[in-house]
């Protein structure tokens, strides 16, 4: 398993949630925050001499299975392409184990696209 974490421009969050989706990858955590790369974001002057060089960013965090993760990355890259810095930057990590809290199920299980548990009030073939 591997977690993907994309720092993207906030006006392209809706591209890449569309492209995911598309690829059936819906869910996702998303946060909103601050930074700056290369182009060393605005500058903003603030009482005592701070300045502040942030620029409003989005971080998409997502977790697949390993075998998904080049058209994930490829949904990513295209939703939040534009050409210009700043577009953002893309970090992957390896994943240990994952537990979906409300069944229990552990690993690849754990965040399948598909839930093979029962619905309350339904019974399992």
């Amino acid at each position: 398993m591997l977690k993907i974490e994309a720092i993207i421009r906030p006006e392209k969050l809706e591209d890449v949630q569309i492209r995911l989706k598309r690829i059936g990858y819906p869910g996702m955590m998303v946060t909103e925050m601050e930074g700056h790369g290369r182009q060393k974001g605005l500058h903003a002057d603030w009482p005592d001499g701070m300045r502040v060089n942030f620029l409003p960013k989005t971080k998409v965090e997502i977790v697949v299975e390993n075998k998904d993760k080049d058209k994930v990355l490829k949904a990513i890259v295209n939703g939040a392409h534009t050409g210009e810095p700043g577009d953002g930057k893309i970090f992957i990590s390896e994943i240990k184990d994952a537990i979906r809290i409300r069944t229990g199920e552990r690993g690849a299980k754990a965040i399948s696209k598909k839930d093979n548990t029962p619905k309350p009030g339904r019974k399992s073939a």
